[in-house]
This record gives C-alpha cells, sequence and structure tokens, in this order.
C-alpha cells in the first residue's frame, strides 16, 4: 500500500499512538463521584446517564484542514455546514436525537464579512439538522493561528449534545452475521482527507481551484473540495423511530469503511456492492498515484454513513432511507470474521490496523 497520507504530512498510524495516549490518562480520572459515563472510548460518542433511563450523548468535532480551501479560496460559507454535519452524525450513532452544537471560532484575525459567511454555514447546516446553536466562543489568536495565506487564518470545531433513553442506546452489541449494511450516499470528500486531497490535486496533480477536470463532471476543483458533508441525521431519526431493528449506526469519515470496526465488537464486515465512487476521488487517486487500499483508508469514497439492520428489514431500511438520500443501497454484509473488513471486488482486507491486497 502506498503512503501518499503520510508524505503529505499526517500519520495515521502516530495519530493513533497519539489517541492512545490521550485516552489512556484520560480514561483515569476521577470525578470523585460515580461515573456518569455509559460507553467506553472508541464509539463516536459517549452517553452519560443523567435521569432513570435519560442520558445526554454528547461528541466533539471540526472542519480540520478543509478550513485551508477556505482560505485559500475566500469562500466561507459552506465550512459551517460541515462543522455542524460532523458532529451531529456521530451524535446519532448511539441513536441519539441531537439538540445542539456549541461553536469553537479561532482566528487570526475577526473579519465581520468573513465571520458573517461562517455563520451563514452554521446556520444553514443547523437548520437541516435540526439543532440550536446556544452559544458558542470567539478567540482572536493571531500569534497561533496562522492563514493560508496570512490574516485569513480560522479554526472551526464544535461540540454536540442530544439525548438518548438508557434503554434504547445503538451500541453495535446487537450486530450479528448475516445482518445487511445499507451505505447512505456522500456529497464527495466530507471533511476527512482533505490533506491528502490539497497535495494530490494541486500540487501533484498541478490543478488551480477553478479547473474543470473531466472527473469533477463541470464542477471545479473548489467546488469540489468545498461540497458540504451531508447532514444524516433527519433519515436516520426516521429509521430509528420506525419499526426497523436498527443494530449498528456508523459515520464513515476518516479511516473509511474501517469505522465499522468501531461497532460490534465480535464481528466482521464484508462490503461486496459498494456504493459509486465519486469522480473526486478518481482524480485524487489519479492525480497523487494514490492506490486502492490506502484510498479506502483514507476516504469514505462514497458512502458517507452504514446502517446496520437485520437481512429481512433490509427493503424497508432501504426504502425510508432512499426518501431523503436517494441511492440508498445494500452494499454488503455482517459475517463472522471478527474485527476484519473486506472489499473482495476490489481485493482488499483488513482489520484496524488498515486495508491491504487480500
Amino acid at each position: 500500500m502506498s503512503d501518499s497520507y503520510a508524505a503529505a504530512g499526517v500519520d495515521i498510524a502516530e495519530a493513533d499512538a497519539g489517541v492512545r495516549a490521550l485516552v489512556d490518562v484520560l480514561k483515569t480520572i476521577d470525578p470523585g463521584r460515580p461515573s456518569a459515563s455509559v460507553l467506553g472510548s472508541g464509539h463516536y460518542a459517549n452517553v452519560l446517564r443523567v435521569a432513570p433511563n435519560l442520558g445526554i450523548a454528547v461528541c466533539a468535532d471540526g472542519v480540520g484542514s478543509k478550513v485551508i480551501v477556505a482560505e485559500q479560496t475566500g469562500r466561507y460559507d459552506t465550512v459551517g455546514i460541515d462543522c455542524i454535519a460532523m458532529n451531529v452524525n456521530d451524535v446519532i450513532c448511539v441513536g441519539a436525537e441531537p439538540l445542539a452544537v456549541l461553536d469553537y471560532l479561532a482566528v487570526e484575525q475577526a473579519d465581520p464579512g468573513v465571520l458573517r459567511d461562517i455563520a451563514l454555514g452554521l446556520k444553514r447546516g443547523a437548520e437541516e439538522a435540526g439543532v440550536e446553536i446556544p452559544g458558542g466562543e470567539l478567540a482572536q489568536l493571531p500569534e497561533l493561528i496562522k492563514g493560508h495565506p496570512s490574516p485569513n487564518g480560522f479554526d472551526l470545531t464544535g461540540a454536540c449534545f442530544g439525548t438518548v433513553a438508557l434503554d434504547a442506546i445503538v451500541t453495535g452489541d446487537a450486530i450479528a452475521p448475516g445482518d445487511a449494511l445499507i451505505g447512505l450516499p456522500s456529497s464527495g470528500v466530507h471533511s476527512n482527507g482533505l490533506t491528502l486531497a490539497r497535495r494530490a490535486l494541486l500540487e501533484d496533480g498541478g490543478l488551480r481551484f477553478d479547473d474543470r477536470p473531466d472527473e469533477l463532471g463541470g464542477a471545479s476543483v473548489a467546488d469540489a473540495l468545498l461540497e458540504p458533508t451531508v447532514l444524516y441525521v433527519r433519515a436516520v431519526l426516521e429509521l430509528l423511530r420506525s419499526e426497523v431493528p436498527v443494530h449498528g449506526l456508523a459515520h464513515i469519515t476518516g479511516g473509511g469503511v474501517l469505522n465499522l470496526l468501531r461497532l460490534g465488537s465480535g464481528v466482521g464486515y464484508e462490503i461486496s456492492d459498494p456504493l459509486p465512487v465519486s469522480g473526486v476521488f478518481e482524480l485524487i487517486a489519479r492525480c497523487g498515484g494514490v492506490d486502492q487500499a490506502e484510498m479506502q483508508k483514507v476516504f469514505n469514497m462514497g458512502c458517507g454513513f452504514v446502517a446496520t439492520v437485520p437481512a429481512e428489514a433490509t427493503d424497508a431500511a432501504i426504502a425510508l432511507l432512499s426518501a431523503r438520500h436517494p441511492g440508498a443501497a445494500r452494499i454488503g454484509s455482517v459475517t463472522a470474521a471478527a474485527g476484519r473488513v473486506t472489499l473482495p471486488s476490489l481485493g482488499l482486507a483488513g482489520d484496524a490496523s488498515g486495508l491491504r491486497p487480500a
């Protein structure tokens, strides 16, 4: 497998080791009372027990280096959607209904026009997800935040809060061999792998933001990279409120389909019929010389969310989800190969250490 992501400046193995170092310390916190946490670390969100059969789901995430594309193009009105989406799409993975997002915006300079554009994206994302933004923080940090170019620098992150009945948490523990995997289409890169995408397209490929390669179907490079992350909240909440048993929910972000391994630990996943691959991924692979194993490990490759349901509920789940997300389809099945993800059509297999040729 190629290691283009590490060459671009992001070493996944090193990052994983860093996360373990953080978690090893944080899990030893003694709050001076019994812990209210219901789930262990490693899921998309955690749940805090606050009352009999009532939990608050919490998570935090950001837009990542997608903000650099916004800085370099002067287009700031969509990254707020990404901030909302990256958070609410994680909270729904535990079966919770997102209620609010708090944003943290660090800037090199507080340009009112830029801040208004960022706020427009936050507003649009919040309304589409059905959440409020009751508060947040703006920090002007010119010594810490440097733009591309300066003084356009900013970073945008958020934290999401939702509610879930404690007896209705979706953990993935109910997943069993034979269950169906229902994939929901992505809109493109979303907010993961932008460091590799920028290097492949702009440096290795020599493209400019206003170029319109054939793979993008008339869109510009800037359009493709800034296409907002899809908000899956309303469709997934409808699924959760239906008669369809939901065994697992996975937001496909950095790590691609390996994100499925964050769910049921005693099972594996076979992706036999992947969703169509977006043109932007074909362009990244071509320009950057990135092999398919690494593409699958870094990007969502056209599938932004996966719901796991019993096989007999496949048609009902697809009918419900496709009403809001046309193209939703069964992409594979749960297997008995614990901790293993396979993509037979691509000759790839992998576990937590990464995808590789089978």
